[in-house]
């Protein structure tokens, strides 16, 4: 969504840049290239194969920051750091959906990993094959979106039927442990595998309130989701900052963009996104 988030922060000369989850680099490269503040801008991001990849940047001036967005944010805080713009592109970028090792995709087989953080302990292995079966339905239910009834029946064959040591094993467990569906029967059992070992939702809940403190005065933020579950808190958060009056730190947007025609064809991935944006007052 690249044309969506130029539209929204209007990058102009000088504008620094706080990129929370930077990845490989596609929307910070285009914005730095019109503000050409390299030295002013920071690239953030918890996986260390999107960090390599930004040495381009880092050799023009940008810092880069192998961290959880939180982590950084509450350094960057400390710092008294203060950027024009902020961009969030929250959920999984597709070089780690398009990597079988990574473990994100049930579409290509792999250890079932799914660490944003390579450094972490955790990994969704751990917690199919540990986590009790009251727990993984819990998971099921509250991240994944799963109905309640399917959620406890999946969880409870899944704790007699494991060790799971793949993506492909558990996936096909999961299709045949549910019914029929328009989507893969997984789809929802990864989300919340990969929203639990990550600490995906808690991490976004603790930033939000950091956000404005990052921005001067007419700065610009966007936040990018994918799905219910971050685009809710992200859009509550909103709702409560525009409810503050006079003591409100942002003006909010009351318009919400999605993906065009042109970005679904070249990323169907695109097509649950939304972009939501604000300015500092």
């Amino acid at each position: 969504m690249l044309g969506e988030v130029l539209e929204v922060l209007k990058p102009k000369t000088g504008d620094s840049l706080l990129d929370l989850t930077a990845g490989f680099g596609g929307h910070a490269r285009e914005i730095l290239e019109r503000t050409g503040a390299y030295e002013q801008s920071v690239l953030v991001d918890r996986d260390q194969m999107a960090i390599d990849s930004l040495s381009d940047l880092a050799a023009k001036g940008a810092t880069l920051m192998h961290a959880d967005f939180l982590t950084a944010a509450d350094a960057l805080f400390v710092e008294k750091r203060r950027f024009d713009l902020i961009l969030a592109d929250l959920g999984v970028s597709s070089p780690q959906l398009d990597r079988g090792e990574r473990g994100f995709s049930f579409m290509h087989d792999g250890d079932l990993d799914m660490r944003m953080d390579q450094r972490q302990d955790l990994t969704a292995k751990i917690v199919v094959n540990s986590y009790s079966e009251r727990e993984l339905a819990q998971l099921f239910i509250e991240y994944g979106e799963v109905k309640s009834g399917l959620a406890q029946k999946v969880a409870r064959e899944i704790v007699h039927a494991r060790p799971f040591q793949t993506t492909e094993a558990l996936a096909e467990f999961i299709k045949h442990a549910s019914p029929y569906s328009k989507r893969h029967p997984a789809t929802q059992f990864f989300q919340a595998l990969r929203i639990e070992t990550n600490d995906e939702l808690n991490l976004l809940e603790r930033i939000l309130p950091l956000l404005p403190d990052l921005l001067k005065p007419d700065g610009r933020l966007c936040i990018i989701t994918f799905h219910s579950l971050e685009d809710r808190l992200v859009k509550n958060w909103l709702a409560d900052e525009a409810g503050r009056g006079l003591e409100s730190r942002l003006n909010v947007s009351k318009s919400i963009l999605t993906s065009g025609v042109p970005e679904l064809e070249n990323n169907p991935r695109a097509r649950s996104a939304k972009i939501r944006f604000a300015a500092r007052v």
